[in-house]
């Protein structure tokens, strides 16, 4: 894998004659839009195809995968353009495989809203291990609100990914929350009501383990909810169910400072949880300072300190690939970020005729436009998921959890895929029902 960076007057053209790949394959690889039409600092991800086939007529991608003993899945994640179309065509030239060889494999977990677009997520799928929809909600007396998750469930079995109940704090606000959970934590009755509530959710929705999500938890409400998390993932296991996963919803404030919340009993919740996911939710209005403009070496040190807390193979780092557009001058606790995509930060650059630099702190790609007033976007770009894929490298992480897959984002798959293979659930797995 090669990722280059655009330079003024640079052509797809001749950026793939560059590194001796079609230009056809540049293009549908980095999904680009508009070829003609490139952002100056904007990255591109070079892929060089090592064994490649030509479509046969009447030819299926099932037998295609046969005959070079590669599953359907890694198809899919070599021709992601494949994944939202119903046919392939004779003459067509597909990717076995490319150079370079892999680091290793791992796991990747996506979130995603019920409303999540189809053919976006048939693009993602291929690239999941598991998938979990925000978000089943309950109180301090048990009981869940419910989703429309089916279609989500349902096609995430097709591709062999695992689906995950997401169970939140009714209430993301910090106090509330934290009331929410010590007023459950001290009632068994609600306990049994929420186990009792989330084991009919598992059965009839179909879902395969779950992912119990909390932001705050009050000093001496911590050893009762190490407790709690041990008897809930007994009883699930107990049932059936084969994971149990917990968030740990990190905030700027935390990383920077490097303060982790003491007296939770890592060890002990070893034995019980599948994972442990460190991960940061960046809205679409962010007040504050989002992680991306923090210096990486603060994630660094944070994972270190995990690492040393909680066994690193059943750790994943989250990866928030959401960036900010702010309007200058920024007020801390005032400005609101507006939440873009990386796809959707590049195109406002050719827009306004930006030119993309890159933050070797932050490890963030970043420009600034004035059009009635001044602005600042602040964005991951190849470069940055490649930092984050090295922490999981570095440490022996479990994987990496991505906040969130409502937009397919091309360059870091293409990423993933090139640095490792991507565990998937055994296809004869069945849920309790």
């Amino acid at each position: 894998m090669i990722i280059h960076v655009v330079q003024a007057g640079e052509t797809t053209g001749e950026i793939a004659d560059k590194y001796g790949i079609s230009e056809e394959r540049l293009i549908l690889d980095n999904n680009i839009q508009d070829p003609d039409n490139l952002a100056v600092g904007e990255t591109l991800v070079i892929l060089i195809p090592r064994i490649t086939h030509i479509v046969q007529e009447g030819e299926t991608l099932y037998e295609i995968a046969n005959r070079y003993g590669i599953t359907e899945q890694q198809l899919l994640r070599n021709n992601s353009f494949l994944s939202d179309r119903d046919l392939i065509h004779p003459g067509e030239m597909i990717v076995i495989s490319y150079e370079g060889e892999k680091i290793g494999a791992l796991s990747t977990f996506g979130y995603t809203y019920p409303y999540i677009n189809t053919a976006v997520l048939r693009r993602t799928l291929p690239f999941l291990t598991y998938i979990t929809v925000y978000s089943y909600t309950f109180t301090d007396t048990g009981s869940i609100n419910d989703i429309d998750d089916l279609r989500i469930i349902d096609l995430a079995k097709e591709y062999q990914v695992a689906p995950i109940m997401m169970l939140s704090s009714v209430d993301i606000n910090q106090n509330t929350e934290s009331n929410t959970i010590q007023n459950l934590l001290i009632n068994k009755e609600s306990q049994d009501q929420l186990i009792y509530n989330v084991l009919n959710i598992l059965r009839t929705k179909g879902y395969y383990g779950v992912n119990f999500n909390v932001s705050y938890i009050l000093p001496q409400n911590r050893n009762d909810f190490v407790d709690f998390m041990i008897r809930f993932s007994l009883i699930l296991k107990s049932e059936g169910f084969a994971f149990i996963f917990n968030t740990l919803s990190l905030s700027t404030f935390e990383i920077m400072t490097g303060i982790v919340y003491e007296g939770f009993a890592y060890s002990q919740l070893t034995h019980y949880v599948d994972g442990l996911i460190l991960m940061t939710y960046e809205w679409g209005n962010f007040i504050g300072i989002p992680t991306g403009i923090i210096s990486f070496n603060n994630i660094r040190n944070y994972v270190l300190y995990m690492s040393e807390r909680f066994p690193p193979e059943k750790m994943y780092i989250g990866i928030p690939i959401l960036g900010h557009l702010w309007e200058l001058p920024f007020i801390l606790g005032i400005s609101r970020g507006l939440a873009v995509s990386s796809n959707s930060a590049v195109e406002l650059s050719k827009n306004m005729n930006a030119d993309i630099h890159y933050d070797e702190v932050s490890k963030t790609a970043y420009y600034q436009y004035i059009s009635d007033r001044e602005y600042i976007v602040r964005f991951r770009d190849a470069r940055s998921i490649y930092e984050y894929l090295n922490l999981v490298n570095e440490f022996g992480l479990s994987g990496v959890s991505i906040w969130n897959i409502m937009q397919y984002d091309p360059q870091l798959w293409l990423v993933i895929n090139s640095l490792y293979d991507i565990n998937k659930i055994p296809s004869n797995m069945a849920s309790v029902s």
